[in-house]
């Protein structure tokens, strides 16, 4: 099974093509037929399995090791989403079995939203230190960037921090929405830390701790709150958490 009950794979023995059905598929809309005619395609593919296939990453490591004990080696892989593969056959199996393995590199990733300006202070502070630890990262604002985009780049991310500022005792919605987009595609061995501002009472730290660890995420320790603007304590408390997510980075 990858992605649904009744989905199957057939290889066509004479002629070495795999017909994969939903896997190495990528959502393409192109007249081309084959990879080496569109260029570089494994982005479409990664942003394809992280939204589609990150549930299933165990089934995926059984047929990929079904490929193997098989002795199957295709020629081509012909998917039902996007375009079929003939040159990057290599690049694309290898890329499957490391994000089916959740091997990750050293990668931070900041995701937040804001209000009047006070949780987007902080995640740019947390941002800077990762930086300055010599670790990648990127910075990605939920209203600027899609739900697919951000679990592509969470792939091969090592860790990541979700900043919410509070709404009404809770979560900002655009956060939510991400939390419960998240915790449908159950990403693992991902590591994260929370940071939030509020200006009445807070409450949306707690919430989304609580709801990344029901997503399987380990939180490395309290989520940041600060009250309505972050000024010099509070902005060395959002560099030690972006020191603390770059040294899970290099751990990996």
């Amino acid at each position: 099974m990858l992605h649904w009950p009744y989905s199957m794979e057939t290889f066509l023995k004479e002629d070495r093509i795999l017909f994969s059905n939903d896997g190495f598929g990528q959502h393409i809309a192109t007249s081309k037929r084959y990879d080496f005619e569109v260029g570089d395609v494994i982005p479409d593919a990664a942003e394809y399995y992280a939204n589609i296939f990150m549930p299933f990453n165990i089934p995926l490591i059984r047929y990929l090791g079904v490929l193997d004990e098989l002795g199957i080696e295709p020629m081509q892989i012909a998917p039902s989403h996007g375009i079929i593969w003939k040159r990057d056959l290599k690049k694309i199996l290898e890329a499957y079995r490391s994000w089916a393995n959740g091997e990750v590199k050293e990668k931070v990733l900041v995701i937040y939203d804001t209000m009047w300006g006070s949780t987007e202070i902080m995640a740019n502070e947390v941002v800077e230190a990762v930086r300055a630890a010599g670790v990648e990262v990127k910075l990605l604002n939920l209203r600027k960037n899609t739900r697919n985009h951000i679990m592509k780049e969470m792939l091969d991310a090592a860790a990541f921090a979700v900043g919410s500022p509070t709404l009404n005792n809770g979560l900002f919605p655009t956060v939510g929405d991400f939390l419960v987009y998240l915790k449908g595609l159950r990403p693992h061995k991902k590591k994260a830390v929370v940071f939030g501002s509020y200006g009445w009472d807070g409450g949306a730290v707690k919430i989304v701790e609580q709801e990344l660890k029901n997503a399987g995420i380990e939180v490395l320790e309290p989520g940041l709150q600060v009250k309505y603007r972050p000024y010099e304590k509070e902005l060395e408390r959002c560099r030690k958490l972006g020191e603390q997510l770059a040294a899970v980075a290099k751990k990996r």
